[in-house]
């Protein structure tokens, strides 16, 4: 349960975390949407309908209403097929006299049966409202003609042969009364003969004539059972109202889009990078504990970032005051008395965090000593404003000289600096001597604590030469910054060097998923005479000039 949670967070925090991404990729695809929309020309649809009324089944009862039913619904299922077909299409546009080919107006056309009805919406898409209207309208009554016409040719064939045959029937009848009438005064006996067999053959052509005309009717009557007929019932009017572009609808579908593809981005640029987020991600690489987060501090000179001496009821100080506590925790079996402080790569704060934590173990009664190890980038005497001329180099090449000689007196209270000195040209061999050693003896007489300012582990050998002589060491964990590969190497090199990790300490810690930046935020809360900070807006940008700023 705790673990999904956890994942829950970090989802949130990266969504939070790259929200003026997804913001800003969901306006920029709402705008090109907008912009292509209003390119388009603008489209309207007309609309008509036709009434099935199907031929009448033969039978009864449910079955052959069930029959009628789904013969009906496969009846206007054709028709919505047939009406898109290419004859009519060619014979609409013969009509209307419309520059395009069949296919390009039946892609226009859109043609679908009516649930539960016997009815077909034909619909039509044009540039010209009235023009969609038109083509509705025509293809309808095109597609009833060629209906009817389909319709009739099932029967003409029988329908002309009993035609034909009445009227040669017919015309013997004529015939046949022709020549009754030119007997009709005759007396002798071959005459009366004659007229008697041509009463005869006219009656036998009378019942003839009568049986052809019934099947003559019986032939329409099958004709009229067996036809469907289509009726407009509805005809297609313009409509003012165009349909596309549909600008709204695409920019909402554009932006929605923009923001689903800047948030799989967002996570899988997360998950290429492989710096550290969160104290727990780096506490489970490293198997070490975070004893410390500190967040952005701003400051654009050495002096400015001393926030534990300047402002010692900022946040930032009490973040500080916090690790000052876990470092005691840590030393109650086994005693620190020097101190590495150290870091993957350089630009990571350790040279900051080492000055404060120095001036909070001072501020608590201990006597310490700040000594600056790095002697190729020095910085500690920066912060206190103090000249490089004398410190870690003069000590270890005057040997004769007391290792006090060698130290500065601070504007803290219990706090003495020893800087570097002057630059040297085989920094790791001073620094890995057997007169380091012998001076860091030295310095434990005149301190409690030594915190020493050494350079970053990966970058150089002097820091492994360094940490063999020392107590315990601290990592130093720039949040976001510090890639998980080279803080596991850090980790795993100082172990082989078998120095002391006391734990690692996040540095420029914001807002995150993480425990320990949950404490900096309550530090950030309650620091200053109990109240809580009013809450800035755009929170990202307010910690992106910080973090300039301190990097600056």
């Amino acid at each position: 349960m705790e673990l999904d949670e956890i994942d829950l967070r970090e989802y949130l925090f990266v969504l939070k975390r790259w929200l003026w991404a997804i913001v800003l990729s969901a306006v920029l695809a709402a705008g090109v949407a907008y912009f292509v929309s209003s390119q388009q020309p603008l489209v309207y649809r007309s609309s008509g309908k036709m009434f099935i009324l199907p031929a009448p089944s033969a039978g009864s009862g449910a079955t052959a209403d069930y029959a009628a039913i789904a013969a009906s619904e496969r009846l206007a299922q054709t028709y919505a097929e047939l009406l898109r077909t290419y004859p009519v299409m060619e014979r609409v546009i013969q009509n209307l006299g419309l520059d395009m080919t069949p296919s390009e107006l039946a892609s226009r056309i859109d043609v679908s049966p009516l649930q539960e009805t016997s009815l077909i919406e034909v619909s039509v898409e044009d540039t010209d409202p009235q023009r969609a209207a038109n083509i509705a309208n025509e293809v309808m009554q095109v597609f009833i003609l060629q209906n009817q016409a389909l319709q009739a040719s099932r029967y003409a064939a029988s329908k002309e042969n009993l035609q034909q045959q009445l009227a040669e029937i017919q015309a013997e009848m004529e015939r046949t009364r022709a020549k009754l009438d030119a007997l009709a005064n005759a007396t002798t006996q071959e005459s009366v003969a004659e007229r008697q067999r041509l009463e005869a053959l006219l009656a036998q052509y009378r019942s003839s004539y009568a049986t052809l005309l019934r099947s003559y009717e019986d032939v329409r009557l099958a004709e009229a059972r067996t036809t469907d007929n289509l009726y407009v019932v509805e005809a297609a009017v313009p409509n003012p109202s165009p349909v596309a572009p549909r600008t709204k609808l695409n920019m909402v579908l554009a932006a929605a889009l923009g923001a689903m593809a800047a948030v799989f981005l967002a996570f899988l640029m997360e998950a290429l990078d492989d710096s550290v987020k969160t104290g727990e991600q780096a506490t489970k690489a490293t198997k070490v504990p975070v004893i410390g987060a500190v967040g952005i501090i701003a400051g654009r000179s050495e002096p400015a970032k001393l926030v534990a001496a300047l402002n010692p009821r900022s946040p930032h100080a009490e973040s500080f005051r916090i690790l000052r506590t876990n470092i005691e925790f840590a030393n109650i079996n086994a005693p620190v008395r020097t101190l590495l402080v150290t870091s993957s790569g350089p630009a990571e704060g350790k040279s900051t965090l080492a000055a404060n934590l120095a001036v909070v173990l001072a501020q608590a009664g201990r006597r310490v000593v700040l000594l600056d190890a790095d002697l190729r980038r020095a910085s500690q005497h920066r912060f206190f404003q103090k000249a490089n001329t004398r410190g870690v180099t003069t000590a270890l090449l005057q040997p004769r000289r007391s290792v006090s000689a060698h130290l500065i007196e601070t504007n803290v209270r219990g706090l003495l600096l020893m800087p570097s000195g002057p630059k040297p040209p085989n920094p790791a061999e001073l620094l890995g001597s057997k007169r380091m050693k012998e001076m860091l003896e030295g310095l434990q007489t005149h301190a409690d604590i030594i915190i020493i300012d050494a350079p970053p582990l990966l970058a150089l050998a002097d820091t492994h030469l360094l940490s063999r002589m020392c107590d315990a060491a601290i990592v130093i964990v720039d949040v976001g910054s510090t890639k998980l590969q080279a803080l596991e190497s850090t980790v795993e090199q100082l172990r082989q060097n078998g120095v002391r990790i006391l734990g690692l300490v996040l540095n420029r810690v914001s807002r995150g998923p993480s425990v320990y930046t949950l404490q900096y935020e309550y530090t950030s809360r309650y620091a200053e005479d109990g109240k809580r900070p009013r809450r800035r807006w755009w929170p990202w940008r307010q910690g992106r000039k910080a973090q300039e700023a301190a990097k600056g």
